[in-house]
């Protein structure tokens, strides 16, 4: 099966996602739409804590949430900040989405026009991920 990229379907469900947004400390509410290879969207949003360290970003939330209702593997993922410049994600959520899709498509937006579109390879040369621990043994 052939799944073809809906990028409006995806923007509007990530900034559906991203007004679910915890975030009483930043303020900067994330949402995240991923496509997995079985042609479902599952959406995540960033939840603040107020241990900084144990916020979650829209990106894995969405992976984990994903994760949890069976999914195998990602095909894209666009992720809405509520800025004027596009923001790509961040290197935690690079690594967590190379997990899952190592290839998939990732495009960022914003309030603004312009538009990230690029693969999650392109933005994490050289990944590490479950191929090297299979390569190791």
């Amino acid at each position: 099966m052939t799944i073809t990229i809906d990028w409006d379907t995806l923007a509007r469900e990530a900034r559906a996602a991203a007004r679910h947004a915890y975030v009483p400390y930043s303020r900067f509410a994330v949402g995240a739409a991923i496509l997995t290879a079985d042609g479902r969207i599952v959406r995540g949003c960033n939840v603040e804590n107020a241990s900084f360290g144990l916020t979650n970003c829209a990106e894995r939330t969405a992976i984990f949430s994903a994760r949890a209702a069976g999914m195998d593997e990602v095909l894209a993922v666009c992720i809405y900040t509520p800025t004027d410049v596009p923001t790509p994600p961040c290197g935690a959520c690079r690594q967590v989405l190379n997990e899952f899709g190592p290839d998939m498509a990732v495009r960022a937006i914003c309030n603004g026009p312009d538009i990230i579109d690029t693969t999650l390879s392109q933005l994490l040369p050289g990944a590490f991920g479950p191929k090297n621990l299979h390569d190791a043994g």
